[in-house]
């Protein structure tokens, strides 16, 4: 497993059609449904540049859907 940063993430989630609804002691991100439902979520600290921990990057992809390869693609 690669080590990725929070830039990174961000980028992939408005590749994948997340936006950020809110942003408070985390963001929050969401993939919304074409009737308004949410879809999927997930939140992110505001820790732009620094790396994600592993575990915290493997809980963020189980929100998101995908796996790492997909990941990459993006």
């Amino acid at each position: 497993m690669s080590v990725y940063t929070y830039i990174d993430v961000r980028r992939v989630l408005r590749r994948l059609g997340f936006r950020l609804r809110r942003s408070r002691k985390h963001e929050t991100w969401q993939l919304m449904g074409e009737n308004g439902t949410v879809i999927r979520q997930t939140q992110l600290s505001h820790k732009h540049g620094r790396d994600v921990p592993i575990g915290t990057f493997q809980k963020i992809l189980d929100d998101m859907g995908i796996d790492e390869e997909r990941f990459k693609e993006l």
